[in-house]
């Protein structure tokens, strides 16, 4: 009986709660189809002819969009550890809502920018500029809550979901919109640690950095354990390459060739690798022949 009774109590109150976060959750929901209806027809990467007038206007309406479904991942999330405190049970619906939101918000950015891993900035600069208004800050803080975002999903589903490689192409997705958000035609101009926005900007690029390396070691493990897809540790190498871009850049030549020799080592593995698929290919033909 008392444990009927402490379901039934439990149920009660986390109906009261969850009608409120569902509420707060529409809300939001009419605010994005808002943003999203008037973006209709608005240029988008690659910004090929687009005024400076209109990119800065879509620039500036996507980066609230990618604002808005991260506020829907605090809420399916929050759902989700609703339903873990009062009906001991993961409610993996508002976990695959969140992570869908997740990847609505990349998305948005990667409309404005790239959502290229190692593409020059030239190709992507008219999307930054668009962004121009924000301030260091504000990329900043919105980087760091799209990193809690995507942490507090993963820790709902556990470490032994079914997800848990789909992971890689979302974090790495996460640390391309954060290489390409940095502003690398003025970051060595405004080096100046008296300049306004410095802290914010060294942070931005340290954040893309640890990022980038993340996402290659994180490519490189799926590849190992998991897929043995050639796909996966070229985008290793890609993530790796882009690392070693932004460490040139920066007039680290050293840094750079470290990069450069473990690029070198990890083709070395691929090729190797490729050529045993292929010759394992080869034999499996060759005993299915009559």
């Amino acid at each position: 009986m008392a444990t009927e009774k402490i379901s039934a109590e439990a149920r009660k109150r986390y109906s009261e709660r969850i009608r409120e976060y569902k509420l707060a959750v529409d809300s939001i929901e009419s605010r994005v189809l808002e943003l999203e209806k008037s973006l209709q027809g608005q240029p988008k990467f690659p910004q090929e002819g687009a005024d400076p007038e209109s990119l800065a206007l879509a620039g500036l309406t996507r980066f609230r969009l990618a604002g808005e479904c991260l506020n829907q991942v605090s809420y399916y999330c929050l759902m989700n550890a609703l339903s873990l405190s009062l009906l001991i049970v993961r409610n993996e619906g508002y976990l695959n809502e969140a992570r869908k939101c997740c990847y609505k918000s990349i998305i948005s950015l990667e409309q404005t920018v790239s959502p290229l891993v190692d593409a020059a900035f030239s190709e992507y600069e008219a999307g930054v500029e668009s962004l121009g208004e924000l301030g260091d800050g504000a990329k900043n803080a919105y980087l760091r809550k799209l990193g809690f975002a995507i942490d507090s999903v993963a820790e709902g589903y556990g470490a032994n979901t079914k997800w848990k490689w789909s992971f890689v192409e979302l974090e790495g997705r996460y640390a391309v919109v954060a290489k390409n958000l940095l502003n690398l035609k003025t970051f060595l101009a405004q080096a100046d640690p008296r300049a306004e926005g410095y802290a914010e900007r060294q942070a931005h690029m340290a954040l893309a950095r640890r990022l980038l390396q993340q996402s290659a070691d994180r490519y490189r493990e799926k590849y190992e354990l998991s897929t043995q897809r050639l796909d996966d540790i070229k985008q290793a190498i890609l993530f790796l390459s882009a690392l070693r871009r932004l460490a040139a850049l920066l007039g680290e030549v050293e840094e750079a060739e470290v990069i450069k020799r473990k690029i070198d080592i990890w083709k070395i593995k691929m090729d190797d690798d490729q050529r045993k698929q292929e010759q394992t290919a080869r034999l499996a033909k060759f005993r299915k022949a009559p």
